[in-house]
This record gives structure tokens, C-alpha cells and sequence, in this order.
């Protein structure tokens, strides 16, 4: 294996981008309507010399990588403001590394740094998660690879690492080039807590109506989607109700089905989450959604959810942590209380799921066996964000991934538009016109992913920053007491 190319950061450049949402979502304790979308450029130089520029994109998502309740939206976004700010800080300061080591050294350092201004783990993650998948890019673009086949390579120099001290005897050169993306990928359509079921949850005059389905039983419709992900409330009553309605649309459905279950922290503690699996199988009207459940996610609220077992649970269905995953060592801590998967999010870190795949081989070596890991969104957009994901997902074999961002967002809706006819042009089995601009083209509820298999990492398009503003300096931790 040669050994993989050393770099520098010269220069990050970070934006944002406002969007508004078609209809409103609700998980956890907030509903969304709006919010903004942090963007990337990241340049960097190889040792001969070469250089090149990468890109990557995340939502800044309010209530999710803090839900402290005393603190407002615009506190959450400065919060990841400061994440990048340290990261980009750190990273451009660094001597020559491999794109796997500029993370990697910097891992302890960066959360140490944000420890100092109460960041918490899941918050200072955004940073270098960010940067990393540019720098990544970059790379692959500087080399004419695209990014399953840089992995393959390992090109970004992934090894044993004290970051990761339990895989220290593990092959990550055999690993990487073991893996292999697919074509295409099914979609897992979110049910969210606001979410119309039927046209009869919609009281005249709140629809719409710009050509794209609403309701539940018109996505199903529409999509085609065999994959479902429901969020629940934690409130017994309203879950059962809610999921009845949802079932009532589901089991319309003549192909089979695949439910995951959300619980959004919404619980206290395992047997809490236990009683109502137990409740929501007695009902008959329930039988087969729960027969076609494959797992919950992060149903206990996060301040406890690592310092009790949910074996109970996990013996009737698999749990796996989502919020939880804060720190790389999270999931090994999880795995002795019963959790038996882990959720991949790149707002998390394209690393940190490598790792964690890695892991799953490793464990599943062994007698116990049954990790996984799920895919997971958090409002990745058209473009930049969703491909990058996309590629990611599908490199870590994982066959179906929830997506949201096309439901709740419009396509590029607020994005220049010759940004979306470039992408359409570069990836016209992943998009198409429908006549409202580019959309993701969801056909008998897959999505179609080979066109990702390009130079640079899930796109060998540049960001349109033409309407993105710089993004503005952190105002944390003065501005994070309420």
C-alpha cells in the first residue's frame, strides 16, 4: 500500500445560505420552518506541489446537537459557528498530514477546545466535520478519483490510530478496499411529528398545493417508497394514535414493508421505551408495522441514555444510539448496555462512521455478531450536502437511507438556478425536471446514485456561492447565556 498523500490546509472559506421549508417539521421539541445552510470551500496544497479546491455543506440545525432548552436557535447556530471557528483555526495552523490524520491528531486537541467554551462533543463534531469532507474532496479532485474509489485506495491514509485505540490491530487497507457503492439506494420516507396522514388532517385552506405531495398516503403515491422512519412523541396515547393512522396508510402498501422507529430522546428511560413497544404490539391494527420494524432510534434522552442497559429491549428490538454519538467512543460504550447499531450522519463526521463500520466488522467477527449501523438525515439538501451523503451511505453498504430534505425543501428553492441546472446536467439519474426545477428523482421509492462515481467526492461540481453570504464570526460563549 503506498503511502498516502500528506497536505495542507491554505485557506477555508465558510458561507451560509438561508432556505425555507414547504412544509413545516417537527422532531423532538422543535418545529422547523426555516433555517440556513452552512457551505465550505476549503483549499489545499499536496507535497509536489499540486493544489485544489473541495467543497462541503450542512445544515446549521437548531435542537439537535444541543436541546438545551435554555438556549435560543440563533445561540445553537453560533454554537457550530464556534465548531467550524476552531476547527478551521487548528487545521490551518497544521503541518503536512494525511487528510485521515489532520483529523486524527487534532480529534483530542478540538474537543478539548470546545470542552473550554461548553461546546459539547456532538456540537464541536460539526466542525471537522465539515472541513474534513472538503479537504477530501479536494483530494480526490487534485487525483482524478472519485471518492469510493480514494477509499478503496485509501487514499486518505486511514490506520490505527489512539483515536480509535480499540481497532489498533485491525486492517483498515484490507477493510477500505473491501468496500464497494452501489448503483442506486432505497429511500426512507420521515414521518415527522406534524406530518399530515391523509388528506383529512388538513383543514381547508393549509394545503400547498405546488405540485408535490403532502400527505402520507399521496407520498406513497408519488414516491413509491417501501421504506418508512416514524418519529414518536413519547406520550403513550398520541403515539398509539398516531401510529394507527399511519398504519392505516401502510398497510395499503402491497409490497413489503421496512419501519424504523424515532424516539427523538422523548423517553426517560428504557423501560419507559420497553412498555410502550410492549403496548404498541397488542394492538391488532398495529401488527404489521410492528412486525416490520427493524429497530428504534435514540429513544432515551441523551444525559442518561449511556449509563443504563436497554437489553430488555434490545432482545425483542434492536436500539441504536443517534444523539448519543458524541464522542468516537460512544458506540463502544453503547454496545455494553445492549445498543446493537449506530447511526451515520455526516454532520457527525465521515471518519467517525468509517470507524464505526469498521468496528461493526470486527465485533460481528466475534460470536455475539448483529451491529449495524443505520443512515440517517438531518435536512441534507440538494447538491453538495445530499451527494456527499449519498456517496458515504452507500460506500458503508448500507441498503436503504433516510431522506428528508426533498419532502420539507422545494429542490435548490432559494439557490441560484443555474446551480441546479449544472447539477441536473452532471446527475440526471439522481435528478430531473418534473417541471418545478430540479428535484431528486425518487422512482419506485429508490434513488439512482451511479452518476456519484465521478471525480471528487460525490460531485465534481463546485458550491454556487453567487447568493451565499460569509458566514459571520461566532458569537460564543458571549452571546450563549440566556
Amino acid at each position: 500500500m503506498a503511502q498516502a498523500p500528506r497536505l495542507k490546509v491554505l485557506a477555508v472559506d465558510a458561507f451560509e445560505q438561508p432556505f425555507k421549508l414547504r412544509l413545516p417539521f417537527r422532531f423532538g421539541v422543535i418545529t422547523v420552518t426555516e433555517g440556513l445552510q452552512a457551505v465550505v470551500r476549503v483549499r489545499v496544497r499536496l507535497e509536489d506541489g499540486r493544489e485544489g479546491t473541495g467543497f462541503g455543506a450542512e445544515a446549521l440545525g437548531a435542537k439537535w446537537f444541543d436541546k438545551n432548552p435554555l438556549l435560543s436557535d440563533e445561540q445553537n447556530v453560533h454554537q457550530l459557528r464556534c465548531a467550524l471557528e476552531l476547527c478551521v483555526d487548528a487545521y490551518r495552523a497544521a503541518p503536512w498530514l494525511s487528510a485521515f490524520d489532520l483529523f486524527a491528531e487534532h480529534y483530542a486537541p478540538h474537543l478539548a477546545a470546545a470542552a473550554r467554551l461548553d461546546l459539547p462533543p456532538l456540537v464541536a463534531g460539526y466542525g471537522p466535520a465539515l472541513v474534513d469532507r472538503a479537504v477530501l474532496d479536494a483530494l480526490c479532485r487534485i487525483e482524478g478519483l472519485s471518492f469510493c474509489d480514494a477509499m478503496r485506495a485509501n487514499l486518505a491514509g486511514m490506520r490505527p490510530h489512539a483515536v480509535a485505540a480499540d481497532l489498533s490491530a485491525f486492517d483498515f487497507d484490507a477493510f477500505l478496499a473491501s468496500l464497494t457503492m452501489a448503483d442506486s439506494i432505497a429511500v426512507r420516507h420521515t414521518v415527522g411529528l406534524v406530518d399530515p396522514i391523509v388528506a383529512a388532517d388538513q383543514p381547508p385552506g393549509t394545503r400547498v398545493d405546488d405540485g408535490l405531495p403532502e400527505t402520507l398516503r399521496e407520498v406513497v403515491a408519488y414516491y413509491g417508497h417501501r421504506h418508512f422512519k416514524l418519529k414518536l412523541c413519547g406520550q403513550r396515547d398520541a403515539d398509539i394514535k398516531r401510529l394507527t393512522k399511519i398504519a392505516g396508510v401502510l398497510n395499503d402498501v402491497e409490497a413489503p414493508i421496512q419501519v424504523t422507529l424515532d424516539g427523538n430522546e422523548q423517553f426517560d428511560d428504557a423501560a419507559a421505551v420497553t412498555a410502550l413497544w410492549r403496548e404498541l404490539k397488542a394492538v391488532p391494527a398495529l401488527r404489521r408495522l410492528c412486525e416490520s420494524t427493524l429497530f428504534i432510534e435514540q429513544p432515551i434522552k441523551r444525559a442518561v441514555a449511556l449509563s443504563q442497559s436497554v437489553a430488555p429491549l434490545a432482545a425483542d428490538l434492536p436500539v441504536i444510539i443517534d444523539e448519543s454519538d458524541g464522542e468516537l467512543g460512544a458506540f463502544r460504550r453503547a454496545r455494553t448496555l445492549g445498543y446493537k447499531g449506530v447511526s451515520t450522519k455526516l454532520c457527525k463526521g465521515l471518519y467517525k462512521s468509517l470507524i464505526n463500520l469498521a468496528r461493526c466488522h470486527a465485533w460481528n467477527a466475534t460470536s455475539q455478531g448483529g451491529y449495524f449501523m443505520s443512515a440517517e438525515d438531518l435536512t441534507t439538501q440538494a447538491g453538495t450536502s445530499v451527494q456527499q451523503d449519498l456517496a458515504l451511505v452507500s460506500l458503508l453498504g448500507i441498503a436503504h437511507v433516510e431522506r428528508n430534505a426533498h419532502h420539507y425543501i422545494d429542490g435548490f428553492a432559494g439557490r441560484p438556478r443555474a446551480e441546479a441546472r449544472a447539477f441536473l446536467r452532471a446527475h440526471p439519474d439522481l435528478y430531473h425536471d418534473d417541471g418545478g426545477g430540479a428535484r431528486l428523482h425518487i422512482q419506485g421509492g429508490r434513488l439512482a446514485i451511479g452518476s456519484l462515481q465521478c471525480s471528487g467526492f460525490g460531485s465534481a461540481l463546485d458550491a454556487d456561492l453567487s447568493n451565499a453570504l460569509p458566514m459571520p464570526k461566532a458569537d460564543w460563549p458571549t452571546g450563549a447565556n440566556p
